[in-house]
């Protein structure tokens, strides 16, 4: 097996379409499909063959489907109800024998090490999700594919209920507490939020009853560096690290094959990882499950989704996003005091977002003190009569001054490429920020305007933070669902909230490319409307 980093790479290539993302395990559906289908068929004549090959590519593996099969439909929900059945411990050991479960908050006594009388458990506790729990994915019901932000499976838009896997925890386990030995790794770079859903993980474990708690020291390379020792945790440890930004257990991209990680959980008697990352830290998590699996170790690998950027597939948010739009307000409001102050003031700022605008686009609209909001899923042109700089002269002779907020993957066509990569295998991005602010700057002079053009990134300053009130609700369902989910026996899974419900999904779902703004979402449109700016191409 090759390193981490080449496992991870050939899953995060962006599909030439982003649009039409595909739902989850599906039951039944409250609107029948030909009723749908006649509600349509005028739509769906309007509808060019790009647009027609646009919806059906946008189904997982191109799957090919016929939709003049009468039975497509429940060909379709069969396909996706494979697909998202969430790997479980008895797929690899049909004989194992669940537990009652240790957690029960009726039960306030320490839970002890000798069970002298059997697991302690409380039959009236109505506190447990049964396995059978389903949450919707998506709730609403497109009549047209050309309905702004419309989701749709078939150039019809029928409507398709899709079910996922609600989270939490189970009346029985698949773990003895004494027996787990837990490890916690994070990996990528850092995003508020890494501490508090540590600690929740480690407290939630004591709780079980679990002793054996550790955390793995930068990322995937802790499982081979010798020099680097796996740090005991408690609760006692993890009580107010919380506080502060960064991560406790600190963060590295890049790591060891994927063999040499499994042959050390082996060996340090590992039973339990729970792996903190982003898609490529989620393709590690997914590649250790796998081999997991063909060695047939009792292991569960559970991961949760850590992305600044927000672009992970399926899900509402993930954690540090709110935190990072918050920040972001610090530096474009500094930004439009320094423009607004300034004779013929320009303020430019750069944020997160590799391939996904969502920090750039919902800070803009947060502001109102954006001019120009540019993302990597809106191509734009820089000169000429549809550029920005055209623009930005507009807004100077008629507002005196201009806002600009542009995310770091943006128009990386239009500067020269690094051809570098990091130890992730990530392509590191010329700057697109300090190219936007040479350029306005040479324009305005040979125009013979004098411009005041002050250029900000406050990308470290964000990541550092420590997470708001908003991520720190987030980080603790979180922690605590993803040791619900290991006790229950699951593995090869991360966590999400999906219309507000925290649900189980199967890494290789949310994985395949990153989650990207629509640029015919209502979200986006109200940025627009916020900003005014036209189209730049």
């Amino acid at each position: 097996m090759g390193t981490l980093s080449h496992a991870i790479a050939p899953r995060l290539a962006s599909p030439a379409v982003h649009r039409r993302r595909h739902g989850n395990g599906i039951f039944s559906s409250s609107v029948s499909s030909s009723s749908s289908s006649s509600r349509n068929s005028r739509s769906a004549s309007r509808l060019t063959k790009r647009k027609s090959v646009r919806v059906v590519a946008g189904i997982k593996h191109n799957r090919d489907i016929d939709f003049s099969d009468p039975d497509w439909k429940s060909k379709f929900q069969s396909d996706f109800e494979k697909r998202f059945a969430i790997p479980h411990i008895t797929d690899v050991f049909p004989d194992a024998v669940p537990i009652p479960s240790t957690f029960c908050l009726k039960m306030r006594t320490p839970v002890i090490e000798d069970f002298a009388g059997g697991y302690p458990s409380d039959d009236e506790w109505h506190g447990y999700i049964n396995n059978n729990d389903r949450v919707l994915l998506k709730t609403i019901y497109y009549s047209s594919p050309t309905s702004a932000g419309a989701e749709c499976i078939d150039p019809n838009c029928t409507w398709v209920e899709q079910w996922v896997h609600r989270a939490g925890p189970r009346e029985k386990i698949y773990f003895k507490p004494e027996e787990v030995k837990a490890a916690i790794v994070t990996c990528g770079g850092l995003c508020p939020g890494l501490n508090d859903v540590i600690r929740q993980i480690v407290i939630t474990l004591e709780i079980y009853g679990v002793k054996k708690i550790v955390g793995i020291p930068y990322g995937y390379r802790g499982f081979s560096d010798k020099e680097l020792a796996e740090m005991p945790l408690s609760r006692k440890v993890v009580q107010n690290v919380h506080l502060s930004g960064g991560s406790l257990l600190g963060v590295s991209r890049g790591g060891p094959s994927v063999s040499e990680i499994v042959d050390n959980l082996q060996e340090r008697g590992i039973n339990m990882l729970f792996v903190l990352g982003g898609n490529g830290t989620h393709a590690g998590a997914d590649a250790i499950h796998t081999e997991c699996r063909k060695r047939q170790l009792r292991v569960a690998i559970v991961g949760v989704p850590k992305t600044i950027d927000n672009d992970i597939l399926l899900m509402d948010k993930t954690f540090g996003f709110d935190t990072a739009v918050e920040e972001a307000q610090r530096a474009i409001n500094s930004a439009y005091i320094e423009a607004h102050s300034a004779y013929h003031g320009i303020g430019i700022v750069k944020l997160m977002g590799r391939s996904s605008g969502f920090i750039a686009m919902h800070a803009s609209l947060a502001s109102g003190q954006i001019d120009i909001c540019l993302i990597p899923e809106v191509p734009f042109q820089i000169h000429g009569p549809h550029g920005i700089l055209h623009h930005l002269k507009y807004l100077i002779e008629t507002k005196g001054s201009a806002v600009v907020c542009v995310a770091e993957g943006a128009g990386q066509n239009l500067i020269q490429k690094t051809n570098a990569k990091d130890a992730s295998g990530n392509v590191v991005f010329g700057d697109i920020g300090v190219h936007i602010q040479q350029e306005t700057k040479k324009h305005f002079k040979e125009l013979g305007v004098p411009v005041d053009v002050k250029y900000i990134d406050p990308t470290y300053m964000i990541r550092a933070c420590r997470a708001n009130a908003s991520d720190g609700i987030l980080c603790a369902v979180l922690g605590q669902n993803a040791v619900h989910g290991a006790f229950a026996g699951y593995s090869g899974i991360t966590i999400g909230i999906c219309n507000t419900h925290y649900v189980y999904l199967p890494i290789p779902e949310v994985i395949s490319h990153p989650r990207l703004v629509d640029p015919n979402s209502r979200m986006w449109h109200r940025c627009l409307t916020s900003t005014g700016q036209p189209d730049f191409i």
